[in-house]
């Protein structure tokens, strides 16, 4: 399909330009807090992001075949709600895989892949470009938990923000309904096209963020040789283990680093001494109800919401229009 006149053709806008002081000082508070905690953006570094693909092959990790069946079976009714020739902005977008599997029906005129892991995006931007030159492609290195603000090469017509895997639940309820909102804003006349884990049985739930291999667990743990890297710490991989389990009481998986030990960890600027058994909380993933999730989208201030599931409802798919 031809390029819209006026649009900037095949680039990597890199809109995300650490800083390395507050970086600093964000990771210092938090691993000093009562409960030591780390943003869970902190996992994709470039081995993180490699590991999260073979996360999503684990038999035990669902969401990812799960939604892409939901995708396969439904493609056509999906493609007809969200209308084609469209701006597709992919958040979150890592090997871009997701969304290139809906070229053929969405047929956006502009795809706009953004991601925090700038060296990772940028590697699958070239090789995607490479199978579709015909597509304008503008990559966006972008922390966009903290920022929606898209470079002005990005067309405000037709935005859909694509939003799968279930990353909203990363989010506490309220952090998702105050982004959500976000997006509203920056796409009016557009929409969202979303997928969300739905809450199912504890054992299920475990297993897919305690997987029987070890990947979500080397997953984790990458955590501590980028904090390493980031503060000049001096964590020790071997002394820490994987925790992944749900919490019925909020709904949400937990993910935490648990010292195997009494430890001290120093770092530029810092240091703690870890008890044995004491944890770094490093992510959160809310479970949703479909009623539950609809009235956050409609709190939000999107209407015209359109679901499809998958035979067990284990996972829902959801367009939404932002009027």
């Amino acid at each position: 399909m031809p390029s819209k006149p006026g649009h900037f053709q095949a680039g990597f806008i890199q809109a995300y330009h650490p800083d390395d002081a507050a970086i600093r000082a964000e990771l210092t508070a938090s691993l000093q807090a009562a409960q030591a905690h780390v943003s869970p953006k902190y996992l994709y570094n470039p081995l993180g992001s490699k590991l999260f693909e073979a996360i999503c092959e684990l038999p035990e990790y669902y969401p990812t075949r799960t939604e892409a069946a939901i995708f396969k079976a439904h493609l056509a009714e999906i493609a007809a709600s969200t209308g084609r020739d469209i701006t597709l902005i992919d958040l979150g977008a890592g090997n871009c895989a997701k969304a290139a599997s809906l070229f053929g029906a969405l047929q956006p005129s502009q795809y706009v892949p953004v991601d925090i892991s700038v060296e990772f995006l940028r590697d699958a931007v070239g090789l995607l470009r490479q199978r579709y030159p015909e597509i304008v492609m503008t990559g966006v290195g972008l922390d966009f938990s903290r920022s929606l603000a898209l470079p002005d090469v990005i067309s405000s017509e037709r935005r859909l923000f694509f939003y799968p895997g279930s990353s909203i639940g990363n989010f506490t309820p309220e952090e998702a309904l105050g982004f959500l909102r976000r997006l509203r804003e920056t796409c009016s006349g557009g929409g969202l096209l979303i997928g969300v884990d739905l809450l199912k049985e504890k054992h299920l739930l475990d297993a897919a963020y305690d997987d029987a291999l070890g990947v979500t667990a080397a997953f984790n743990l990458n955590l501590l040789q980028h904090l390493n890297n980031l503060l000049g710490a001096d964590f020790n991989v071997r002394e820490w283990r994987h925790r992944g389990f749900f919490h019925a009481g909020q709904s949400r998986i937990e993910m935490h680093l648990e010292a195997r030990c009494n430890l001290n960890v120093a770092w530029q600027g810092g240091k703690r001494h870890f008890a044995e058994g004491e944890r770094i909380h490093t992510e959160n993933s809310y479970k949703y109800t479909r009623e539950g999730f609809l009235a956050l989208l409609e709190q939000a201030g999107f209407s015209h919401a359109r679901v499809w599931t998958d035979a067990r409802d284990w996972f829902m798919v959801c367009h939404a229009r932002a009027l």
